[in-house]
């Protein structure tokens, strides 16, 4: 495989190919990208003048924040960030961020990095930690002393006085306590905000918001609860309100029986805990018998999370659609992931773009993703899934992930863009159009100025992209971690 974030895949030269369809596409010679743009995308000006400017070279971080954020009350410059996860998405965050680094200042070293780490994370000689400008210790154990403890993390990043903290996947990232209490000290998320967090990555909230705005959603413990956009002043966010929300969980065993009748919700159905994910906190329950066994397993897998159950949809394809979303209300989508392929509920195979669906159908699937991200006023890279049926052409909204998630290099490799790197740049206040990887996704000049294009939902392409998780397993087929000294097949 190649590693296309390294800090030593520097911008030389270009050259272009143009291929009979009327496309172009363009590599740097020092490193592996590759864009496909349509000729019609372009207005004004030639080919050569939109591809071959030379670099804009930077200073400082001030410099480059105060060039590219026209609203000074949104610019914050990052010259220092804590990196609070660890294991392959520190090593992402740190190589993807040098990579744009090198491209805008030639000086890959000008943003520090701290690291988060452990006693065990040093002795396992972790990738990140060589990577690292520096690195604070937590407690050891499990991640609730340390990659998981937002007190632990907010702590940290005061004492070391750094301008923003990266959280990746996993642990503490989709906690809405931790931007909520890194605002309240003038400390950059690099993310969604807490109010947007709750909202959409919660998965009753976001199922609520989804049917508020008529997006397809199956049968479930919420089934028909809106909110009533009626209440909302103007460009304000909305949220999901404590009580609407409890109407849609159930408390106890009895009241999950109850709520299948009420609702209609037949076997085999699916009970979930709302703060679950990776596989934790979900079961499949085909009768009555497994549902009195698996509603116990759920509440004990994940303490304390609110419960609700979903008519399972059996024979459904899962497609996700890649958000990415400024401070100024603006919301692309950036294709679509076919992760159908899974085993204990957690992602095998990715495809980038999903093929099984009509073009038509993913565009739908897009824009619905638009809609829901700009209602609660989202912020940064974020991942709505879908539950489609081949057979009838129907989806239905799964869930919203606010966070970077792990499958995003297949859409970075189809659409040629740095996602962690761009997440930085929101966060000091870029919007959409001034990101030089957006203008190129939609075939605008790289430093210009002019608004993304009104169709903002592209489709088509002529690569395809294929990921795979290797894992490890024992006896019981349960996973392993270690070493891996030779593959098989």
């Amino acid at each position: 495989m190649v590693n296309r974030n390294s800090s030593e895949n520097r911008m030389k030269s270009t050259y272009i190919v143009r291929n009979d369809s009327g496309c172009v596409a363009h590599r740097n010679m020092s490193g592996p990208e590759r864009r496909t743009i349509h000729m019609s995308h372009y207005q004004g000006g030639t080919l050569k003048d939109k591809l071959d400017q030379g670099d804009q070279i930077f200073k400082t971080v001030e410099d480059f924040v105060n060039t590219y954020v026209e609203d000074t009350s949104k610019r914050r410059p990052i010259k220092k960030m804590l990196v609070a996860t660890n294991g392959i998405a520190a090593v992402r965050c740190i190589l993807s961020i040098r990579k744009l680094l090198m491209q805008l200042f030639r000086n890959d070293r000008i943003i520090k990095f701290i690291c988060l780490t452990t006693e065990q994370e040093i002795r396992s000689n972790a990738e990140y930690l060589k990577l690292a400008d520096h690195f604070v210790f937590s407690p050891g154990g499990d991640n609730r002393n340390n990659y998981a403890n937002v007190e632990e993390i907010v702590n940290h990043a005061v004492e070391k006085g750094v301008d923003a903290v990266w959280a990746g996947w996993g642990h503490a990232s989709e906690n809405p306590e931790l931007p909520k209490q890194l605002a309240a000290r003038g400390i950059v998320f690099i993310g969604p905000p807490s109010t947007a967090m709750f909202s959409l990555g919660d998965k009753i909230a976001s199922t609520i918001i989804a049917q508020t705005l008529d997006i397809p959603t199956i049968e479930w413990s919420g089934s028909g609860l809106k909110l009533d956009l009626n209440q909302k002043r103007g460009s304000e966010c909305v949220s999901v309100t404590q009580e609407l929300f409890n109407q849609a969980t159930v408390s106890d065993l009895y009241e999950g029986l109850r709520a299948l009748e009420e609702h209609k919700i037949g076997y085999p159905l699916m009970i979930k805990a709302s703060e679950g994910g990776g596989g934790k906190g979900i079961r499949k329950c085909k009768n009555e018998a497994d549902f009195k066994e698996n509603f116990v397993q759920v509440q004990t897998e994940v303490p304390g999370s609110p419960i609700f159950i979903m008519k399972c949809v059996e024979n459904a394809r899962h497609i996700e659609v890649q958000l990415i979303a400024d401070r100024y209300e603006n919301v692309i989508p950036v294709f679509t992931r076919d992760c159908s392929i899974q085993r204990r509920c957690q992602k095998i195979i990715e495809e980038a773009p999903a093929s099984i669906a009509p073009k038509e159908t993913l565009r739908r699937m897009q824009e619905d993703a638009v809609k829901i991200a700009k209602l609660v006023g989202y912020e940064s890279a974020g991942t709505v899934e879908y539950m489609y049926l081949p057979d009838e052409d129907k989806y239905f909204f799964l869930e919203l992930n606010p966070r970077l998630q792990v499958e995003h290099p297949c859409t970075e490799m189809l659409a040629s863009i740095n996602i962690p790197a761009i997440q930085m740049q929101i966060a000091m206040g870029l919007p959409l159009n001034r990101i030089t990887d957006i203008r190129l996704f939609y075939g605008l000049d790289r430093y210009g100025t002019t608004p993304l294009p009104e169709e903002i939902v592209l489709t088509d392409t002529e690569y395809s992209v294929i990921a795979a998780r290797i894992t490890s397993e024992v006896s019981l087929y349960l996973p392993l971690c270690g070493e891996y000294w030779f593959l098989c097949h």
